[in-house]
């Protein structure tokens, strides 16, 4: 299903972890991700996707925290997955920090966040309906499809 309120494309984010071997693993186990590949000795980096989205995950470095270091969260990141449901259950079974319950916004997705290891907060969403921003009360300023 495709919702207008929440279009997807390419963006490949980059995380910072403590440990990047120990992020992969967590991220796969809890989240269901899988390691594309890792480059490193020691191991300095990974590309990890699910579905459709890939991140990168990285080690700290100088002027690079991660959000339990750094006493704060700056961003979220919003995956969408088939069936947001089964992952959910999956996730609260494996130890996931649940910090939205499973819920449909006004904007059409059912989703839930969820807090990894080293404090990163990410967004699991289903598309349930389409809907355009108006139909929600958003206010449009420029469409996707008209560049």
């Amino acid at each position: 299903m495709r919702n207008r309120s929440l279009p997807t494309d390419a963006v490949l984010p980059h995380v910072v972890y403590r440990s990047v071997p120990d992020a992969s693993a967590w991220l796969a186990r809890v989240f269901d991700f899988k390691e594309h590949y890792r480059h490193g000795e020691p191991v300095a980096g990974a590309q990890m996707f699910l579905g459709n989205a890939y991140v990168m995950i990285t080690g700290v470095r100088e002027g690079r925290a991660t959000p339990a270091q750094a006493g704060c969260g700056t961003q979220m990141l919003t995956i969408i997955v088939p069936d947001v449901d089964a992952h959910y259950r999956r996730a609260k079974q494996a130890g996931a920090i649940i910090v939205e319950e499973l819920h449909e916004t006004v904007y059409g997705e059912r989703q839930y966040a969820a807090m990894d290891l080293d404090g990163h907060r990410w967004l699991f969403s289903q598309h349930a309906r389409d809907l355009s921003p108006e139909a929600w009360g958003a206010t449009v300023s420029a469409r996707p499809d008209a560049q």
